[in-house]
């Protein structure tokens, strides 16, 4: 054995094929990092720093996120679409 596999694999005892034990636990749920620019919207950017609330759940929580957010930013995107009510004229004191 040579010298790098031996201190790379101090203080870890494999299982099943050569595998460290710690290999089979799941990592902790750690942030990514990323920035999240602000994108002038307040809406869309609520939803945006919303995301940031996976960096601190397991995985398997991930998902709840990102649908929720995935649907306002639909309903946002949907709202750009609806037709604004028409303006309404002032009162013309000649009729």
């Amino acid at each position: 054995m040579n010298e790098a596999m031996t201190e790379a694999g101090a203080g870890t005892a494999p299982v099943d094929g050569g595998v460290p034990a710690e290999a089979d636990e799941p990592a902790a749920a750690a942030p990514l990092g990323l920035p999240r620019d602000p994108t002038g919207v307040p809406a869309v950017d609520a939803l945006v720093e919303r995301l940031g609330e996976a960096d601190h759940l397991p995985a398997d929580g991930h998902l709840a996120v990102y649908e929720d957010v995935h649907r306002g930013l639909r309903a946002e995107l949907s709202s750009l679409d609806a037709h604004p009510a028409p303006a309404s004229r002032p009162h013309d004191p000649r009729s």
